[in-house]
């Protein structure tokens, strides 16, 4: 099966076998966006061939003599045999398993290139740098070995002085990621116990048939724990198992002379908003391998707006800094606080005679970054970031690899993704710790677009064995250079020690007293690392974390942040709350969020399906269907049916696909909204959520809001209007009356004019008032209320608020499960004008209620700026569509709503298909003349 060319996916079309060229030199300890002295070069190594080989040593492999292919640089082995025919694309149909042999075999890369002698009576010295060396490397220059490498979280550097000649060959082996490991004894422990308490908590939903297995580390070898590779390699409940290997970044030979910048660090220290002055630290750090005198650093800050600040440093043991005071200073903020200005940083190392032998540029914005833990008012401790001296809600969710396979991510497609968060309105990214540090083009655009990471270090959910001498060198080696890479970032807001280590451990040996777990990573050789290197960035040891909450653990509601998994797991997971379901549905249901009173919601999230475009793109054409094989391989939690569960509940079971994916949509889009909502109008006592997750490693079901093919959800348009600067949402209080709150995480006091209408489905309004409130800055309060005698809750009503000048989006509350709603059927029209440049403004009309009213997406790259709608009788929607192809007619964009092509309102029992009945009634709710929709009791 071909694969096709988008960017960000494997295809023929983009195999890259340039040869090799001269560019600019980038150095493997400054930020990105930094540029080089022309003086040293590098030379840019991308054509290499690929052959599978057990050989060890160049004279094995040439006596062995293998077929070469095309190698794709960057890339991977699996994206090379997807080029030549080799595989099918892994992704597509049941291709991951056929391509398995893929990681136990050992690869062979190599290139041929010509070069320069080295001129070593001018100080100069050769370097190989392999930027994304995937995984078990060795390597060999002109059959001599240069060195070794087994981390996918740093580059590989060597010093390949000696070695270079005029004409060259480069070989470089890997050996299969978890070869010649032994699993540490206690990890292993660890995994057999969490084994047993998996089945015990849940002994019917377990089975290791092909397909049902056990998701990430409780399937996966846990030898893993020893090798610094991406941990959801080995498959996760959201992702295949499909390690990758091979050369996921350029490969460059760099030529210096005398003396390099090896790393500088520019940061805000404080800030003062009113006066708009900085006072702005800088480091810098300088390697002189060929070069005996003395040597400074001239620095000079230029903002925006043109204005230059400069200090000339002094290098002593090649280390030097200064502090200088910044007026004017234009101060970097979140996209909904203000604005993100960079100031371009140009560092110059220069001889006592003033000759520059290197330089480099980099872009920073100036801002001071805290965690507020001050005690509560209402008990426990906050747990807020403070963004130059004010308080943020966090607003967003967890990022995820956008592939298995990370070499064929393109930074085009990177920054889409995070494009697409500013769009969704979201001010955090959360870089998890089961995946990789991500590549530069991501913190550059959240950067420029005014979002903050929270950044894991790469542990998650396993015991590491943190006293073994190798893997804790390995881990400070990849501290190092991952804190000086991403130091500089204005984005960056907190560095986190690890994924729910802390809570698994917990969870199994009943403590989390220091030991050969990773204790020693997490509570001593990070932190020490972020302290040296970025002492004005936050830490903290991992998710969720809390240093006293007598009650809930690590995962408590009175400190720290918490990963909220009550709903969809169905178990209280330290939230709290009631313990007695009246059946399996409620037990999963998004109303358990409501008695969630954490500070810091760092996950939650529903499962729900894509487009069904995205499924069939990737399926054998015949092989979609409700729960055929096909479908089950897309969704890699397990049960396959735990959805069902919270669809029986809130929309009834779908009858088809077609149903699936508009039911799972649902269920998520009401959950996270749900959630939201409740989490937001707990401001300032909850100071954040971050849904899990935004974006998918590969097409399939799971809790993101992006689908692989960039696709966003339901979800993501409910999360989109419910993460708006100023919410209005309304909530039920115990008694059965109405609330309306007001929730402002901005910076200025809001005046809003709303209008409060309860209506039912057919028009009749039963409430519809004016009310006047000011959301004051950061603060959340009920501004009206109405008794249940009064708006009479009903499956046939439903409660809607709105603004007239859009300060605020449009919201609404019912008062039934979806599947009991008395919906009048809604058919929506569409009216579009031109495509101009690939963009055009389109209106969906609604003819009567029209629930989940949205444009469908034709193709991965075309973006609606708003779009899975509620829409009343005659109400009107504007939206933009981008990325439109040349030539294609906006008038043929294809529309639905909930249910479409069936009768939408299916609830059978689960596992009891007969047992249903129909409620009385002249009509169906769904509005189809002559159907009478299965509701269950």
């Amino acid at each position: 099966m071909s694969a096709r060319g988008e960017p960000g996916y494997l295809g023929t079309a983009g195999t890259l076998l340039g040869g090799f060229r001269i560019v600019k030199i980038r150095r493997a300890l400054t930020p990105p966006a930094t540029e080089g002295n022309p003086m040293h070069t590098a030379l840019r190594l991308d054509r290499f061939e690929l052959a599978a080989c057990d050989a060890e040593t160049p004279d094995a492999l040439a006596a062995a003599d293998p077929t070469w292919i095309p190698a794709r640089v960057p890339g991977g082995v699996h994206e090379s045999l997807v080029d030549a025919g080799i595989i099918g694309h892994p992704y597509f149909g049941d291709n991951e398993h056929a391509a398995r042999w893929v990681e136990d075999a050992a690869w062979w890369y190599r290139a041929e290139f010509t070069a320069d002698p080295v001129d070593l009576a001018s100080g100069e010295r050769a370097r190989l740098i392999c930027d994304g060396l995937d995984t078990v490397a060795v390597l060999w220059l002109n059959g001599e070995r240069v060195g070794a490498h087994e981390s996918q979280f740093r580059p590989g550097v060597f010093d390949v002085t000696g070695s270079v000649r005029a004409h060259n060959v480069l070989l470089i082996r890997f050996a299969p990621p978890l070869a010649g490991l032994t699993a540490p004894p206690g990890v292993t422990d660890t995994v057999a116990r969490l084994r047993k308490l998996f089945a015990a908590l849940a002994p019917d939903r377990e089975a290791d048939v092909e397909g049902e297995r056990p998701p990430g580390v409780l399937s996966a070898d846990p030898a893993f724990t020893l090798r610094r590779k991406a941990t959801f390699s080995w498959g996760w409940d959201f992702a295949p198992r499909l390690p990758s290997v091979g050369l996921a970044r350029p490969v460059e030979l760099r030529r210096e002379r005398g003396a390099i910048l090896a790393g500088h660090h520019v940061r805000a220290v404080s800030v003062d908003v009113a006066a708009r002055t900085a006072r702005v630290a800088i480091d810098v750090e300088a390697e002189a391998f060929a070069h005996t005198g003395g040597l400074s650093a001239h620095v000079t800050l230029t903002a925006p707006g043109g204005r230059v600040h400069s200090v000339r440093i002094p290098l002593l043991g090649g280390r030097g800094g200064a502090l200088l005071r910044v007026e004017d200073a234009d101060l970097w903020w979140t996209h909904d606080l203000g604005e993100q200005p960079l100031y371009t940083v140009s560092v110059e190392l220069a001889t006592p005679e003033g000759t520059v032998v290197d330089r480099v540029r980099d872009r920073i914005g100036l801002r001071t970054i805290a965690l507020d833990r001050s005690p509560d008012d209402e008990g426990g401790r906050l747990f807020r970031f403070v963004l130059n001296g004010v308080p943020v809600f966090a607003r967003g969710a967890n990022w995820v690899p956008p592939s298995m396979l990370p070499g064929s991510v393109t930074p085009q497609t990177v920054r889409s993704l995070v494009e697409t968060a500013r769009l969704g309105e979201m001010t955090m990214l959360r870089v998890w710790g089961g995946g990789l540090y991500e590549q530069d083009a991501f913190y550059r655009a959240c950067d420029e677009l005014g979002i903050l990471v929270w950044q894991d270090f790469m542990f998650s959910c396993a015991d590491y064995p943190s006293e073994d001498a190798g893997l804790r060198a390995e881990v400070a080696r990849e501290a190092e250079y991952q804190v000086a890479r991403l130091r500089n970032r204005a984005c960056l807001a907190l560095w986190a020690g690890n994924n729910e280590v802390h809570a698994i451990h917990g969870l199994v040996h009943g403590d989390l007293e220091p030991g050969n777990w990773g204790w020693a990573f997490f509570h001593d050789l990070l932190p020490a690392t972020v302290a040296r290197l970025s002492p004005e960035v936050p830490y903290w040891p991992g998710s969720p974390w809390a240093d006293s909450d007598p009650t809930g653990g690590v995962n408590g509601v009175a400190d720290g942040d918490r990963h909220a998994w009550e709903v969809w797991h169905g178990v209280d997971v330290g939230a709290g709350g009631p313990t007695d379901f009246p059946g399996r549905g409620a037990a999963v249901h998004f109303d358990r969020y409501r008695y969630d009173r954490g500070r810091f919601i760092s996950e939650f999230g529903i499962h729900a399906a894509p487009e069904l475009g995205t499924l069939r793109r990737w399926t054998p054409p015949g092989a979609l269907a409700l729960r055929s094989p096909a479908f089950d391989h897309r969704n890699k939690d397990v049960p396959k049916t735990k959805g069902d569960d919270l669809m029986f509940a809130e929309t009834g079971l779908p009858a088809d696909l077609a149903q699936y994916v508009d039911f799972s949509m649902a269920c998520q889009a009401e959950g996270l909204k749900f959630g939201i909502e409740h989490y937001r109008r707990r401001q300032p006592h909850c100071s954040g959520t971050l849904l899990w997750q935004y974006d998918d490693p590969w097409p399939g079901l799971s809790w993101s809001i992006v689908d692989h093919d960039r696709v966003p959800k339901a979800g993501f348009h409910f999360a989109q209007r419910a993460y708006r600067p100023v919410l209005t949402s309304f909530v039920r209080t115990e008694d059965g009356g109405l609330e309306l709150w007001v929730t402002n995480s901005g910076v200025r006091d809001v005046s809003l004019d709303l209008r409060v209408e309860v209506a039912t489905f057919t028009g009749r309004r039963v409430v519809d008032e004016r009310v006047s409130v000011v959301a004051r800055a950061y603060d959340s309060r009920s501004v009206w209320s109405v008794a249940s005698d009064v708006y009479e809750p009903g499956p046939d009503r439903y409660a809607w608020v709105s603004e007239a000048i859009g300060t605020t989006e449009p919201n609404r509350l019912f008062f039934a499960p979806i599947k009991d709603l008395l919906v009048t059927g809604g058919t929506v029209e569409l009216v579009a004008g031109p495509n101009e440049g690939g963009c055009a403004d389109i209106t969906l009309i609604s003819h009567g209620y029209s629930y989940l009213a949205r444009v469908l997406t034709p193709a991965p790259g075309i973006t609606f700026d708003r779009n899975y709608l509620d829409l009343r009788d005659g109400d009107r929607a504007e939206i933009t569509v981008r990325g439109l192809p040349d030539g294609f007619d906006p008038a043929t964009l294809r529309v639905a709503a909930y249910g479409g092509g069936s009768c939408g309102l299916v609830g059978v029992e689960p596992g009891n298909p007969e047992m249903a009945r129909t409620r009385p009634g002249p009509r169906c709710p769904c509005g189809r003349a002559g159907c009478r929709c299965f509701i269950t009791g």
